[in-house]
């Protein structure tokens, strides 16, 4: 069901907690709706402000009825599946780093506290990537080497 902005009396397409596929730049969720027909967009790690006209529905559409345990306020998407490792092996620098946007999203979203990264120990290319970017995302608490596993880091969310 769509609701109303405020000061607006067209309703709007999405709320928060959508998935939503932005043109050009992939699947993400609606964190805000603001004025003007215009969203806040979490995708890749990022956040965007996107025009309405350039949105589309993902799948997995959320259900508006689930209401939070607090009272009536509707509860954010959880992604109760999301897996709490990523194994990079046979990827590319590019497709690591993407890759890892997209899980450390979901594992965000699914409450995770701690994942795990595997990318191998060898020649270590995959290894400094992924370090360079977790240093760059302010969701990451902290990150480290396993220490019985060379070729795993270990990311607190």
């Amino acid at each position: 069901m769509a609701s109303v902005v405020p000061g607006h009396n067209d309703p709007v397409s999405f709320e928060p907690g959508d998935p939503v596929h932005v043109a050009a730049l992939g699947t993400g969720i609606v964190r805000e709706v603001r004025n003007s027909r215009r969203y806040l967009v979490e995708l890749k790690g990022r956040s965007v402000v996107v025009a309405e006209n350039q949105l589309t529905a993902a799948s997995g559409r959320r259900d508006h009825t689930r209401r939070s345990t607090r009272g009536d306020e509707p509860t954010l998407p959880t992604r109760a599946h999301a897996p709490a490792s990523l194994d990079l092996h046979g990827m590319t620098v590019d497709e690591a780093v993407a890759a890892l946007d997209g899980f450390l999203n979901d594992a965000l979203l699914a409450g995770h506290g701690e994942v795990h990264v595997i990318h191998g120990k060898s020649g270590g290319v995959l290894k400094r990537a992924v370090h360079a970017r977790l240093a760059q995302l302010p969701a990451i608490r902290g990150f480290r080497l396993d220490p019985r596993n060379p070729g795993m880091t270990i990311v607190s969310l």
